[in-house]
C-alpha cells in the first residue's frame, strides 16, 4: 500500500481518492476550499500557486497525482497552475512517484491525422504550450515520473455534447472532423491502473495517451445521440478553413500494457447517460 497526495479534487481526483482508498491506499486530497461535510477523504487545505501555503505542509507521502485545472481559459491562469503551482509541487515533492495528468490538446494536429505518444507536439494555443512545457518540466525533474494525456472527458456532469446535440447544430460532414474522448469513469480506470503497475515493479514509459478506441467523426457522435434523443439531426456545415483539433488519437501503449476500458467507444459510454 502507498502514502499518495491528489492535488487537485475534482470530479477526477475525488473518484480517484475514493477508488484508492478502497483499495487500502492512504489518500490525502489538497484542495483551496476543502468540503466543509465530513469526507472519507482527508483533505488538506492549501494552494499550488502560493509558495508558503506548500512550504507549510507536514506531509509525507509516496505518489503525487497532479489533476489540476486553471480557472479560466486565459493564459494567466494556465500559468499560475501549470507554472508557478507546478513548480512549487516539484519543489515540495521532488522524490516522489508523480502522475501528471495532461491532456490530448497538446497535439497541434488538425487534418485527421493519427497521433500517439510519439507524435509532434506543437500546438499553436498559448494554453496547450503552457501545458505542454509542464510535461517538459515534469520528466525532466525525473524521467520516471508519468503523464497521462486524456482526450475529451465527458461522463455525469459532463453533457455539453448532449446538450449541442439536442439543439440540431450544424456540423462538419464533409471531411470528417475527428473527436475523441474518454469516459470520467476510465480516466480513474487508467490512474488507478498505472499505480498498480507502478507498485508491482513494472517498468511504465513517461507517456501515456488515454482515449477510447473509437476516435469518430463529430457527425456521428452527434446524429447517434441525436437519434437516442429523438431529436432532430445535425446540419452539415460549410467548411471554411482547416478544422482546429481534427485527429485521431491512437492509445496501443495503455492497452499493451494491460489495460481495458470500461467504455470502449461513445456508444457504450454514452448509452446511460441520454437514459
Amino acid at each position: 500500500m502507498a502514502s499518495v497526495l491528489i492535488i487537485g479534487c475534482g470530479a477526477i481526483g475525488t473518484g480517484l481518492a475514493m477508488a484508492l482508498g478502497a483499495q487500502g491506499h492512504v489518500v490525502t486530497g489538497l484542495k483551496r476550499q476543502p468540503p466543509e461535510t465530513p469526507s472519507l477523504i482527508q483533505y488538506i487545505k492549501a494552494d499550488i500557486t502560493s509558495t508558503e501555503s506548500i512550504n507549510a505542509l507536514d506531509l509525507a507521502v509516496d505518489v503525487v497525482f497532479f489533476i489540476v485545472s486553471a480557472d479560466g481559459r486565459t493564459e494567466s491562469s494556465y500559468r499560475s497552475v501549470y507554472v508557478d503551482g507546478l513548480q512549487n509541487a516539484l519543489a515540495k515533492f521532488p522524490k516522489q512517484a508523480w502522475f501528471f495528468v495532461s491532456s490530448t490538446r497538446v497535439y497541434g494536429q488538425s487534418q485527421g491525422e493519427w497521433v500517439d505518444e510519439d507524435s509532434a507536439t506543437e500546438p499553436e494555443a498559448i494554453t496547450s504550450q503552457l501545458i505542454c512545457q509542464a510535461e517538459q518540466r515534469v520528466v525532466a525533474t525525473n524521467p520516471n515520473h508519468v503523464v497521462v494525456r486524456f482526450s475529451g472527458i465527458y461522463g455525469p456532469g459532463r453533457d455539453y455534447l448532449l446538450r449541442t446535440a439536442r439543439q440540431s447544430p450544424a456540423i462538419q460532414q464533409t471531411p470528417p472532423y475527428f473527436t475523441n474522448r474518454i469516459h470520467q469513469q476510465d480516466c480513474i480506470g487508467v490512474l488507478v491502473f498505472l499505480l498498480q503497475k507502478r507498485l508491482a515493479g513494472a517498468p511504465l514509459a513517461a507517456c501515456y495517451l488515454a482515449s477510447d478506441d473509437d476516435p469518430a467523426p463529430l457527425w456521428e457522435v452527434v446524429s447517434w445521440l441525436a437519434a437516442q434523443m429523438a431529436c432532430g439531426p445535425p446540419v452539415a456545415k460549410t467548411i471554411d478553413g482547416l478544422a482546429d483539433g481534427n485527429k485521431r488519437c491512437r492509445n496501443q501503449r495503455l492497452k499493451a500494457l494491460g489495460y481495458q476500458f470500461r467504455y470502449p467507444s461513445y456508444r457504450a459510454g454514452y448509452a446511460g447517460l441520454v437514459k
